[in-house]
């Protein structure tokens, strides 16, 4: 049985994470941490270096803990979405655990491109989860 958790560099993504192990754990299963990004010549080099190291910073602290896992970096031109949730479609995972922004009263009336197309179409539970307010 698979969790799969969708990554980004900020603290949603870092809470997503957190959670998503968190439920591995509870579930024993396996995590598969998934970062997408479309690739091509407009993308920032220097930010996919960035997401490379800290992927490779999670495996490792992963193994370390003893948690069964995959990090999945994927540059296949889908949008994160599809990526998302062709690899929980292919696991047949459990449960996907997605990180969500806090959103001004305009903002809350769209949740998010991503996360709703996300919620609307998964093929199992979606666990949506928000960072703490900041100060």
């Amino acid at each position: 049985m698979d969790i799969v958790v969708g990554f980004i560099r900020s603290r949603e993504g870092r809470v997503a994470l957190d959670r998503a192990v968190a439920e591995a754990r509870l579930r024993n299963a396996r995590l598969l941490v998934v970062h997408s990004s479309k690739g091509g010549h407009g993308e920032d080099v220097e930010e996919a270096i960035a997401y490379r190291d800290e992927l490779e910073e999670i495996g490792q602290r992963l193994k370390e803990e003893g948690l069964d896992h995959e990090v999945h970096e994927l540059v296949q031109g889908n949008t994160p979405t599809q990526d998302l949730l062709e690899v929980a479609r292919q696991s047949g995972a459990e449960m996907i655990v997605i990180g969500i922004r806090r959103r001004s009263p305009v903002g809350k009336m769209i949740l998010g491109s991503n996360a709703q197309e996300i919620l609307l179409n998964a093929d199992c539970p979606v666990l949506a989860v928000k960072a703490a307010a900041e100060d």
